[in-house]
C-alpha cells in the first residue's frame, strides 16, 4: 500500500454497505520543492465496479511532469451490485475536492486551481460533480464551508448519457436495475449542464468499442449551448481504456494497485465467509482477483494492448489547456 494515504471521510461519516472496511482515500504525488502549484485529482475508471490501477499512478505522474501537484482518488464502487451507489461516488469526490482545498497548505496546492480528471465511468463521476456539485451531501460544517466546485474538468472517454448510447453496466452499478426515469435523466449529464458548470476538456477515440463516441460529443454540444469553455479531441482509432497510451501502459507498468482496495476487501470477505455469494461468482472473483496485489492476471502477449502514439499526446494537450483555464502560467 502507498505510504501516504489520506482517507477523505472521518469515522462515522461513511457507511456504504459493501465497503467491508474500505474508506475512499487520496494518494498524493507531489513535487519536493516548496512551490505552490495547481493540482489535478485523478479518478480511474472501472464501470463503477472497480477502480482500475491502469489509470492511476501513470496518469498522476504524467501530470506531475507537467508541473501539477497530483492525487489519485479511490472512490466507492459496486462490483457485485450489492447496493446501488446512487450519490455515494458524487459525495466521495465532492469531499475529496474539499479535502484538498482545506489542506492546500499541506499539499502546496493553490486552492483556486483544483481540477479533476476522470476516465470512463469516473469521467461520468467527474462530470457529475461538474454539473451537480451543489447537490453533494456534506455532513461536516468545516468542510461544507469549503467549495467543492472544480475549477476545471478533464473527461477521458467518459460515460455521459443514459440514453440510446449509454454504457448500461455503469448505470446499473450506479442506480440499480430499477432506476426511475427521473434518476436516469439526472445522471444523463448532457441534459444537466448549467451556466455554472466548470470548463471541460474531453477526449475519446472514434472507434471506442465500449463507450460510444457519442457520449463525449453530446457533452461537448451541451457545453457549447450553455457557453461553457471546452476543448474536444477525437482521435482516429483506439480501444476503450487507453489511459496514457504509452509503451509503459501497454507493458502493464501501472504502479502500485492500491486503487483495488475495496475489491480486495470484498474478495477477503467472500473467502472468510463474511459475505456469501453463489459458487460460480465466488470462483470467478477468486480467479480474477485473488492474488497478492489484487490485479487481474497477466494477459497473453497476443491479447495485450498496443501503445498508441497519436493518443499519447493527450496529457500534453490537457495540461496546456488546464494551465490556460486555471491561469497557471
Amino acid at each position: 500500500m502507498p505510504q501516504n494515504k489520506y482517507p477523505v471521510w472521518n469515522e462515522g461519516e461513511y457507511s456504504y454497505p459493501a465497503a467491508y472496511g474500505f474508506v475512499p482515500f487520496l494518494v498524493p504525488y507531489l513535487h519536493e520543492d516548496d512551490t505552490v502549484r495547481p493540482c489535478v485529482i485523478i479518478c480511474p475508471g472501472g464501470g463503477y465496479h472497480v477502480v482500475s490501477p491502469t489509470e492511476g499512478e501513470l496518469v498522476a505522474k504524467a501530470f506531475l511532469e507537467k508541473g501539477f501537484q497530483t492525487f489519485v482518488f479511490t472512490y466507492t464502487c459496486n462490483l457485485l451490485h450489492l447496493a446501488p451507489l446512487k450519490k455515494q461516488p458524487l459525495n466521495d469526490l465532492s469531499r475529496a475536492v474539499r479535502y484538498v482545498r482545506k489542506n492546500a497548505s499541506l499539499f502546496r496546492v493553490n486552492p483556486d486551481q483544483v481540477a479533476v480528471c476522470g476516465f470512463s465511468a469516473a469521467g461520468h463521476l467527474c462530470a457529475t460533480l461538474a454539473v451537480h456539485f451543489e447537490d453533494a451531501q456534506e455532513p461536516d460544517p468545516a468542510y461544507a464551508a469549503v467549495s467543492n466546485r472544480p475549477d476545471a474538468v478533464v473527461l477521458s472517454y467518459p460515460v455521459i448519457t443514459s440514453g440510446p448510447f449509454a454504457h448500461r453496466d455503469s448505470f446499473i452499478a450506479l442506480l440499480g436495475d430499477d432506476a426511475s426515469e427521473e434518476e436516469l435523466r439526472y445522471m444523463s449529464l448532457e441534459t444537466q449542464v448549467k451556466e455554472n458548470t466548470p470548463p471541460c476538456f474531453l477526449w475519446q477515440t472514434a472507434t471506442d468499442e465500449l463507450v460510444p463516441v457519442e457520449n463525449s460529443a453530446f457533452m461537448a454540444q451541451a457545453l457549447k449551448e450553455k457557453g461553457i469553455p471546452f476543448a474536444y479531441h477525437v482521435f482516429t482509432d483506439g480501444v476503450h481504456g487507453l489511459s496514457v497510451a504509452t509503451e509503459a501502459w501497454a507493458q502493464g507498468c501501472f504502479g502500485e494497485p492500491y486503487t483495488m482496495e475495496q475489491t480486495m476487501n470484498l474478495v477477503a470477505a467472500i473467502k472468510d465467509g463474511t459475505l456469501s455469494v453463489p459458487a460460480d461468482i465466488r470462483d470467478q472473483l477468486l480467479a480474477q482477483f485473488d492474488n497478492p496485489d489484487g490485479s487481474a492476471p497477466e494477459l497473453p502477449e497476443e491479447q495485450r494492448p498496443k501503445a498508441n502514439p497519436e493518443v499519447a499526446v493527450w496529457p500534453a494537450l490537457a495540461s496546456a489547456w488546464l494551465k490556460k483555464m486555471l491561469k497557471a502560467g
